[in-house]
């Protein structure tokens, strides 16, 4: 009977490394644009407009793309060519 493959387990570390590359530039775009603005709106207002932007770009266009991109590096494998 042949052995089951292992399951390689995917590094949270690498993940959060590729996310905050990601995110952090995204992130000061996003206020270079909003400051201007939003000025003379309290920092709650700035807030309340600001997180769904990021969520939703977070969760529909940055994670996706680096687990597309990077999957390989996240879980740990070598890296394939694509064709």
């Amino acid at each position: 009977m042949p052995e089951p493959t292992a399951i390689p387990k995917p590094s949270r570390l690498r993940l959060a490394f590729l996310m905050l590359l990601a995110i952090y530039p995204f992130v000061t775009g996003i206020l270079y644009i909003l400051t201007p603005l939003t000025e003379g709106w309290a920092l709650w207002q700035r807030t309340a407009l600001l997180a769904p932007i990021m969520v939703f770009s977070i969760v529909y266009g940055i994670a996706p793309l680096i687990q597309r991109r990077f999957g390989w590096f996240i879980m740990r494998l070598p890296r394939t060519k694509a064709v």
